[in-house]
């Protein structure tokens, strides 16, 4: 993957462009701040503009390395535009995000080095991701809880830097997905999300540049998913209770 300017400029939410390629319900721009998804963290959604028109941008299809932004509606705008992140979308996927780095992070730690089966974040305020934990006592698990929020409360910053992808493998916990690789950019880098004195894993997706703005947090449900995986679903606690 290349570089996102969604990652290059995380607080630039409108981008005036041009259309490079239409096809009905789905434009091709020159330039997006448009995050497309990935890892269990779905596309950006917003609003595309244009001199008499507008309509929404529903998702993110990345087709030949190239982000086709798909439309609400079957039109093809030409020329001009303006695309517009939605910012309250986006703000809701970094707190989840950055929530399940740090429940990650605290069962990597107790459980000696599980690793990720899967994960998924919702736009109901909630994510899940499930562990390789098989005989894992449920209850140590939801007994977390605690720690979570005291990792909030300290407010440590969350930052990103790059790492060659041979040298993100070598680094125990930098690759903590059990099935998947994250994919290297173009220069053969991997992308590392790094909260400070606690976490350090390759990652793609957006985040908060503190702990702190994750808001207070919930284990809402500890699942058994077959033999091997237990499930932990988060919630924001001010949105999902």
């Amino acid at each position: 993957m290349s570089q996102y300017l969604c990652h290059e400029t995380p607080d630039l939410f409108e981008v005036d462009t041009e259309v490079v390629k239409a096809e009905p319900g789905r434009v091709l721009l020159a330039r997006s701040s448009f995050y497309p998804g990935g890892g269990g963290q779905p596309a950006d959604r917003g609003v595309l503009e244009w001199s008499g028109g507008a309509t929404a941008i529903t998702g993110i299809e990345v087709r030949g390395g190239q982000m086709w932004h798909l439309l609400a509606d079957q039109i093809t705008p030409s020329g001009a535009v303006s695309a517009m992140v939605d910012p309250v979308f986006r703000a809701q996927m970094c707190r989840l995000h950055t929530a399940l780095h740090i429940a990650n992070a605290l069962v990597f730690e107790e459980f000696d080095g599980a690793l990720v089966t899967g994960v998924q974040m919702s736009d109901n305020a909630t994510a899940r991701i499930d562990f390789d934990l098989p005989g894992a006592d449920n209850e140590r698990l939801r007994a977390l809880e605690p720690a979570i929020n005291d990792v909030v409360r300290q407010d440590l910053p969350v930052r990103t830097l790059l790492m060659p992808l041979s040298e993100a493998a070598q680094e125990e916990g930098t690759l903590r997905s059990k099935a998947v690789t994250p994919p290297p950019q173009t220069d053969g880098r991997v992308r590392i999300v790094e909260i400070e004195g606690l976490d350090r894993q390759a990652c793609g997706g957006t985040h908060l540049t503190s702990t702190g703005q994750a808001g207070e947090l919930k284990i809402l449900k500890v699942e058994n998913k077959g033999r091997h995986n237990r499930r932990l679903r988060l919630g924001l606690i001010e949105l999902s209770l």
